[in-house]
């Protein structure tokens, strides 16, 4: 007779190795990331920047899938740290305008050896990790779809 609990097992779940490699991910990153004074989702926020040079708050919490209330205080304390502007847009006063520092900019060659550190950790091929971005993303948008 077939156990009607099934599904309900731990081993049968996806979402709970997802969770414990997401823990663990990003607990491999902290003491990197200590030495750049940065939480994980401050390096998060950066790498965004780092990228795209400047935004709007609305443009990087779509872009990063941050709730504004979580947005907020990241940006604020990047802020007080001296590697992000943050400015009214002129044109329209509720959307604020971000933009990178020396400082920020700076702050990148500091993080450069951090994703070779953890893909040395993680122990997959490039092929293994490539395939593995994909099947996340896919997951994902196909989330994104159902929200």
């Amino acid at each position: 007779m077939a156990d009607p609990y099934e599904s309900l097992r731990l081993r049968n779940q996806l979402c709970f190795p997802l969770y414990l490699c997401s823990k663990e991910i990003t607990r491999r990153y902290q003491p990197m990331l200590d030495k750049l004074n940065l939480s994980y989702t401050q390096y998060v926020v950066m790498m965004y920047f780092w990228e795209m040079g400047g935004g709007s708050a609305k443009d990087v919490s779509r872009a990063l899938l941050l709730d504004p209330s979580t947005l907020t205080p990241v940006l604020k304390k990047l802020e007080q740290k001296g590697y992000l502007t943050r400015r009214r847009d002129p044109r329209d006063e509720r959307s604020l305008i971000i933009h990178l520092t020396e400082a920020g900019e700076r702050l990148q060659d500091e993080a450069l050896s951090v994703p070779e550190k953890m893909a040395n950790c993680l122990g997959l091929s490039a092929d293994e990790a490539i395939r593995l971005g994909e099947l996340i993303g896919k997951v994902l948008m196909n989330i994104e779809k159902e929200l």
